[in-house]
Protein backbone atom coordinates (compact mmCIF):
# COMPACT_ATOMS: atom_id res chain seq x y z
CA UNK A 1 0.00 0.00 0.00
CA UNK A 2 2.76 2.54 1.17
CA UNK A 3 4.16 1.74 -2.40
CA UNK A 4 1.13 3.04 -4.69
CA UNK A 5 1.21 5.85 -2.52
CA UNK A 6 4.81 6.56 -3.06
CA UNK A 7 4.19 6.16 -6.95
CA UNK A 8 1.45 8.09 -6.96
CA UNK A 9 2.71 11.37 -5.26
CA UNK A 10 6.60 10.20 -7.92
CA UNK A 11 3.37 10.79 -10.57
CA UNK A 12 1.95 13.80 -9.62
CA UNK A 13 5.22 15.66 -9.30
CA UNK A 14 6.15 13.93 -12.63
CA UNK A 15 3.21 15.82 -13.80
CA UNK A 16 3.44 19.28 -12.47
CA UNK A 17 7.09 19.47 -13.52
CA UNK A 18 6.20 18.72 -17.11
CA UNK A 19 3.07 21.35 -16.97
CA UNK A 20 5.11 23.88 -15.60
CA UNK A 21 7.73 22.85 -18.26
CA UNK A 22 4.99 23.94 -21.10
CA UNK A 23 4.28 26.84 -18.67
CA UNK A 24 7.61 28.41 -19.86
CA UNK A 25 7.76 27.36 -23.38
CA UNK A 26 5.80 29.91 -24.18
CA UNK A 27 4.47 31.53 -27.94
CA UNK A 28 7.99 31.13 -29.24
CA UNK A 29 8.68 27.26 -28.92
CA UNK A 30 8.60 25.09 -31.81
CA UNK A 31 5.99 23.36 -30.22
CA UNK A 32 3.44 26.56 -30.27
CA UNK A 33 4.43 27.25 -34.18
CA UNK A 34 2.42 24.11 -34.91
CA UNK A 35 -0.96 26.10 -33.59
CA UNK A 36 0.20 28.99 -36.09
CA UNK A 37 -0.52 29.93 -39.81
CA UNK A 38 2.17 30.23 -42.01
CA UNK A 39 3.19 33.80 -42.68
CA UNK A 40 2.50 35.70 -45.74
CA UNK A 41 3.73 38.20 -47.57
CA UNK A 42 1.11 40.68 -47.24
CA UNK A 43 1.41 40.37 -43.87
CA UNK A 44 4.98 41.15 -43.55
CA UNK A 45 6.60 44.54 -43.99
CA UNK A 46 10.02 44.10 -45.40
CA UNK A 47 13.32 45.98 -45.69
CA UNK A 48 16.24 45.39 -47.77
CA UNK A 49 19.71 47.13 -46.28
CA UNK A 50 22.96 47.42 -48.76
CA UNK A 51 25.52 47.39 -46.06
CA UNK A 52 28.80 48.86 -46.85
CA UNK A 53 31.23 47.64 -49.01
CA UNK A 54 34.19 46.16 -46.98
CA UNK A 55 37.92 46.47 -49.00
CA UNK A 56 39.43 44.37 -51.66
CA UNK A 57 36.53 42.55 -51.60
CA UNK A 58 33.80 40.98 -54.88
CA UNK A 59 31.33 40.19 -52.84
CA UNK A 60 28.59 42.77 -51.29
CA UNK A 61 26.46 42.00 -48.26
CA UNK A 62 22.75 43.03 -47.35
CA UNK A 63 20.05 42.40 -44.70
CA UNK A 64 16.46 41.67 -45.58
CA UNK A 65 14.76 42.47 -42.39
CA UNK A 66 10.76 41.11 -41.90
CA UNK A 67 8.12 42.37 -39.59
CA UNK A 68 5.15 40.83 -39.02
CA UNK A 69 2.88 43.32 -39.01
CA UNK A 70 -0.23 40.41 -39.52
CA UNK A 71 -3.06 40.55 -36.83
CA UNK A 72 -1.52 37.71 -34.57
CA UNK A 73 1.31 35.48 -34.76
CA UNK A 74 2.62 33.40 -37.74
CA UNK A 75 5.37 30.80 -38.55
CA UNK A 76 8.05 31.30 -41.25
CA UNK A 77 8.80 28.30 -42.48
CA UNK A 78 12.24 28.67 -44.87
CA UNK A 79 13.75 30.91 -46.74
CA UNK A 80 12.24 34.32 -48.33
CA UNK A 81 12.42 34.56 -51.65
CA UNK A 82 14.41 37.42 -53.55
CA UNK A 83 14.94 37.96 -56.91
CA UNK A 84 16.29 41.14 -58.42
CA UNK A 85 15.52 41.50 -62.13
CA UNK A 86 16.97 43.67 -64.83
CA UNK A 87 13.54 43.97 -66.61
CA UNK A 88 12.76 40.82 -68.77
CA UNK A 89 16.74 40.20 -69.36
CA UNK A 90 18.58 38.10 -66.65
CA UNK A 91 18.14 38.27 -63.03
CA UNK A 92 19.83 37.33 -59.65
CA UNK A 93 17.45 34.58 -57.50
CA UNK A 94 18.31 33.89 -53.86
CA UNK A 95 19.62 30.50 -53.05
CA UNK A 96 19.63 29.59 -49.39
CA UNK A 97 22.62 27.73 -47.53
CA UNK A 98 22.03 26.03 -44.53
CA UNK A 99 19.34 24.82 -42.60
CA UNK A 100 15.92 27.19 -41.93
CA UNK A 101 14.09 26.44 -38.76
CA UNK A 102 10.64 27.33 -38.21
CA UNK A 103 10.26 30.65 -36.78
CA UNK A 104 7.34 31.17 -34.31
CA UNK A 105 6.95 35.19 -35.14
CA UNK A 106 4.56 37.15 -33.11
CA UNK A 107 2.87 40.00 -34.11
CA UNK A 108 5.79 42.91 -34.22
CA UNK A 109 8.58 39.95 -34.12
CA UNK A 110 11.09 40.63 -36.68
CA UNK A 111 13.15 38.21 -38.52
CA UNK A 112 16.28 39.14 -40.70
CA UNK A 113 18.51 37.23 -43.17
CA UNK A 114 22.05 38.07 -44.36
CA UNK A 115 22.48 38.24 -47.81
CA UNK A 116 25.81 38.06 -50.07
CA UNK A 117 26.28 38.36 -53.80
CA UNK A 118 29.19 39.28 -56.10
CA UNK A 119 29.48 43.06 -56.90
CA UNK A 120 30.21 44.31 -60.29
CA UNK A 121 33.19 46.36 -60.24
CA UNK A 122 33.12 49.82 -60.63
CA UNK A 123 34.76 49.54 -63.97
CA UNK A 124 32.86 46.74 -65.36
CA UNK A 125 30.79 47.26 -68.40
CA UNK A 126 27.17 46.58 -67.99
CA UNK A 127 26.39 45.25 -70.78
CA UNK A 128 28.09 42.07 -68.93
CA UNK A 129 25.60 39.15 -69.63
CA UNK A 130 25.48 38.52 -65.92
CA UNK A 131 25.05 42.14 -65.13
CA UNK A 132 21.90 42.42 -63.15
CA UNK A 133 21.34 46.14 -61.58
CA UNK A 134 18.14 47.48 -60.14
CA UNK A 135 17.02 49.54 -57.20
CA UNK A 136 14.15 46.95 -56.56
CA UNK A 137 13.97 43.23 -55.17
CA UNK A 138 11.22 40.77 -55.63
CA UNK A 139 9.97 39.07 -52.50
CA UNK A 140 7.96 37.23 -50.51
CA UNK A 141 7.44 34.70 -47.71
CA UNK A 142 8.53 31.36 -47.86
CA UNK A 143 5.96 29.04 -50.02
CA UNK A 144 3.99 32.18 -50.76
CA UNK A 145 4.69 32.79 -54.78
CA UNK A 146 1.94 34.35 -55.56
CA UNK A 147 2.46 36.51 -52.92
CA UNK A 148 5.42 39.00 -54.40
CA UNK A 149 6.03 41.68 -53.45
CA UNK A 150 8.62 44.33 -55.00
CA UNK A 151 10.78 46.35 -52.37
CA UNK A 152 13.24 49.16 -52.35
CA UNK A 153 17.09 48.71 -51.84
CA UNK A 154 18.48 51.16 -49.64
CA UNK A 155 21.86 52.05 -47.33
CA UNK A 156 22.63 52.05 -44.19
CA UNK A 157 21.41 56.00 -43.93
CA UNK A 158 17.97 55.07 -45.71
CA UNK A 159 18.80 56.59 -49.12
CA UNK A 160 17.19 54.46 -52.19
CA UNK A 161 20.62 52.52 -53.76
CA UNK A 162 21.36 50.77 -56.61
CA UNK A 163 22.35 47.42 -56.33
CA UNK A 164 25.02 45.49 -59.24
CA UNK A 165 24.97 42.21 -59.29
CA UNK A 166 27.40 40.28 -61.09
CA UNK A 167 26.01 36.51 -60.63
CA UNK A 168 23.44 34.75 -61.03
CA UNK A 169 22.57 33.49 -57.52
CA UNK A 170 22.29 35.65 -53.95
CA UNK A 171 23.34 33.44 -51.08
CA UNK A 172 21.19 33.79 -48.27
CA UNK A 173 21.47 32.66 -45.02
CA UNK A 174 19.19 31.20 -43.01
CA UNK A 175 16.22 33.46 -41.13
CA UNK A 176 16.59 34.16 -37.39
CA UNK A 177 14.95 35.88 -35.33
CA UNK A 178 16.47 39.10 -34.43
CA UNK A 179 17.07 40.11 -30.89
CA UNK A 180 14.80 43.51 -29.27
Amino acid sequence: MQRRSRLAVVAAALTISVMAGLALTGCGSPRMAALHANCTTKGLRWKLTVLKRKPHTKNREARLSVVNTGSGPCVFRGFPVVEVHLGKATQSDGEGHGRALPIDLRRGGKITTGLRYRDCPKDAPLSDPMAVTNDLAVVSAPHDYPGRRAVAARDEAGKRLSMYICAEKIWMDPPREAAE
